[in-house]
C-alpha cells in the first residue's frame, strides 16, 4: 500500500515540486517546525515557493516509519545529503481531505534526534 505522504517525498526528492504540490489541496494550511524557526503559511504555491527557494543540494528523506490512522498519514525519516551524509530527522503529519488531497501538513525537524536510532555506520554527522 503507497501513503500519499510517501508520495509527497518522493516527488520531492525528485525534483519534480509542481508535482509534489499538486497532492497539496489549494489551500493547503502547513507548519515547518526548523531549527531556524516556524514556517507557518497557506497555500500551495506558499508551499511551492518555500520547496523552490531552498538551496540546490542531492538531498532526500529517508522515509524510517510510515503509519495512517484513518485520514492522517505520519511519517519519521532521515534527511540526506548526497547520498552519504544525515543533516537531521524528521517528524511529520499531513490530514487528507475528501478528495484525498493533503490539507493540513506538519513537521518538525531535528539535526540531531532521530525518535528511530540509526546505527552511526549509515553515514551519520554527528
Amino acid at each position: 500500500m503507497s501513503y500519499v505522504i510517501e508520495d509527497y517525498y518522493a516527488t520531492v526528492d525528485s525534483g519534480r515540486l509542481r508535482d509534489a504540490v499538486a497532492l497539496l489541496a489549494e489551500d493547503v494550511d502547513f507548519a515547518m517546525v526548523l531549527p531556524t524557526g516556524v514556517n507557518r503559511d497557506r497555500g500551495r504555491s506558499a508551499m511551492f515557493d518555500y520547496l523552490d527557494g531552498r538551496p540546490p543540494v542531492n538531498r532526500k528523506h529517508v522515509l524510517l516509519r510510515v503509519a495512517a490512522d484513518g485520514d492522517i498519514q505520519f511519517a519519521h525519516g532521515a534527511v540526506t545529503e548526497n547520498d552519504t551524509v544525515t543533516t537531521g530527522y524528521f517528524v511529520s503529519a499531513m490530514h487528507l481531505d475528501a478528495a484525498g488531497l493533503v490539507d493540513r501538513y506538519q513537521v518538525s525537524f531535528s539535526a540531531d534526534f532521530p525518535l528511530v536510532p540509526r546505527p552511526s555506520n549509515e553515514g551519520e554527522q554527528r
